[in-house]
């Protein structure tokens, strides 16, 4: 999380492994970062309640259409629904992040590593998806295609994202602790301080954008080469969601992963040496980590655009709703004595 981020930014260690003979004299200014803290308190509450509640909202609306509605599924449906289910979990820790800037943690150690872990999971297991959902569109229009449904190779890709996504929080689950400040923050061994951060962003870095970016990138250019190829058929409606899938992401993940690679090269040859720029840096990985948590909201803005039979069955849903409501008020309008028939109203339509 950003403002945990930043706070280890203070390079706080744990009194039993400093000795009496380290040399202080490396840490000549203190800078104190009160400004950073205060920011953190108004920005992140209000934009993690923002965030929480649109993508709550649309991303529950997508569980339960493939889960309850849409009986056949296609592989790119079960990496639609994973990666909601993984976007509203990564959804559920951020009232707690929220209290977390304003009152510190409140929940104890073990909540502390256990809130950190489905973070970094959720959120690494999103950006794989994302390039499950590329490489599979890849193949429904470069090469022949396939009527099977979801097979097991499909269940296997999921497990092996989650999997991995959950090795990846192994970190979070050692280093993450309440420390003194009653705030919940990575706490690494002195000895280790330096490689061990460093190591841990550029993985973060790489797993969480790199490796996606590329192969959407690959992936979509290929499948839009193949389709302004293609004759007799409607372009423009794949060719803009195509690009509108790799913008979005480009946007909203490019900056925070451009702050973060600049803290891992911080971290390793401590290039930042004045205070007002640390400050700096701190506020601009907490704005622009907001703007990449706001991915999992957009993603099902994005789903509708992705085909027809998604927007077909919201309709569905909808007129089901629209049947439910009309019957219910006419039931209501309906005199227990009386004997005169109501008029049917017109069929609901959107």
């Amino acid at each position: 999380m950003a403002l945990e981020h930043n706070q280890s930014m203070d390079y706080y260690y744990e009194e039993n492994e400093i000795n009496g003979t380290h040399d202080y004299s490396q840490y000549e200014v203190v800078c104190v970062k009160e400004e950073v803290r205060k920011f953190a308190k108004v920005f992140l509450p209000a934009f993690y309640t923002i965030a929480f509640i649109i993508g709550l909202a649309g991303n529950s609306i997508v569980v339960a259409i493939y889960a309850y509605y849409k009986k056949q599924r296609t592989k790119t449906d079960v990496y639609i629904l994973n990666l909601a289910v993984a976007d509203l979990l990564l959804l559920f820790t951020l009232p707690f992040w929220a209290v977390n800037a304003v009152h510190g943690w409140v929940l104890g150690k073990i909540m502390c590593k256990v809130t950190s872990a489905l973070y970094t999971v959720n959120f690494v297991s999103g950006m794989q998806f994302l390039a499950c959902i590329s490489i599979d569109r890849y193949w429904a229009v470069t090469k022949a295609p396939s009527h099977s449904g979801v097979g097991k190779p499909c269940r296997l890709i999921c497990f092996c994202v989650w999997m991995f996504a959950i090795l990846l929080c192994i970190p979070q689950l050692v280093f993450y602790t309440v420390n003194h400040n009653a705030r919940c923050i990575p706490i690494f061994p002195y000895h280790l301080q330096t490689s061990l951060k460093a190591s841990i962003q550029m993985l973060e870095i790489c797993i969480g954008f790199v490796i996606p970016f590329l192969i959407m990138g690959v992936c979509y250019f290929i499948t839009a080469r193949t389709l302004i190829k293609m004759p007799n058929i409607k372009k423009s409606g794949p060719l803009k969601v195509l690009f509108t899938v790799v913008i979005v992401f480009i946007v909203t993940q490019l900056p925070y992963n451009i702050v973060k690679f600049c803290q891992a090269i911080d971290i390793i040859y401590s290039l930042i040496t004045d205070c007002e720029m640390s400050k700096r840096m701190d506020v601009a990985i907490q704005i622009t980590e907001s703007i990449a948590l706001f991915h999992s909201c957009l993603n099902p803005v994005l789903y509708v655009f992705m085909g027809s039979s998604f927007k077909n069955y919201i309709m569905k849903v909808a007129k089901k709703y629209g049947s439910w409501r009309r019957r219910q008020r006419q039931n209501a309008e309906i005199p227990l004595d009386s004997e005169v028939l109501t008029e049917p109203t017109s069929t609901f339509s959107i």
